[in-house]
């Protein structure tokens, strides 16, 4: 099987998968880490309460929503939903009940800092 085949993701399979840290209350599971050009492809997986910090696009990227409910400025999207955030496109990123999703980025994002009043 090839390293980057995961079986039975719609169905659960990614709750047999080893997860590291990523950011506070996030962890990831890398199906393919970012490598010169080509894109990285991972599982996200977010704590009840978890969130990312605003940030910007600097590259295409999609998103499968496995389990739970992911969150973000213009909405919702619960299991089964599929994002897509055009390059240079900003938003942050919560979920208040914790999810899992699927995630493919053409490029890392860039954290944007929080100004101070």
């Amino acid at each position: 099987m090839p390293e980057t085949t995961r079986e039975r993701l719609t169905s659960g399979g990614w709750k047999e998968l080893e997860f590291g840290p990523f950011r506070d209350a996030v962890t990831i599971h890398w199906i393919r880490p970012f490598e010169g050009d080509q894109p990285g492809v991972a599982l996200l997986k977010y704590e009840p309460g978890a969130s990312v910090p605003r940030h910007r696009h600097e590259g295409l990227e999609t998103i499968l929503v496995l389990d739970g409910v992911q969150s973000d400025e213009t909405g919702d999207y619960i299991r089964g939903s599929y994002i897509v955030n055009a390059p240079g496109s900003e938003h942050s990123v919560w979920s208040d009940t914790g999810c899992v999703v699927l995630i493919q980025w053409d490029r890392p994002v860039k954290i944007l800092e929080e100004e101070i009043a």
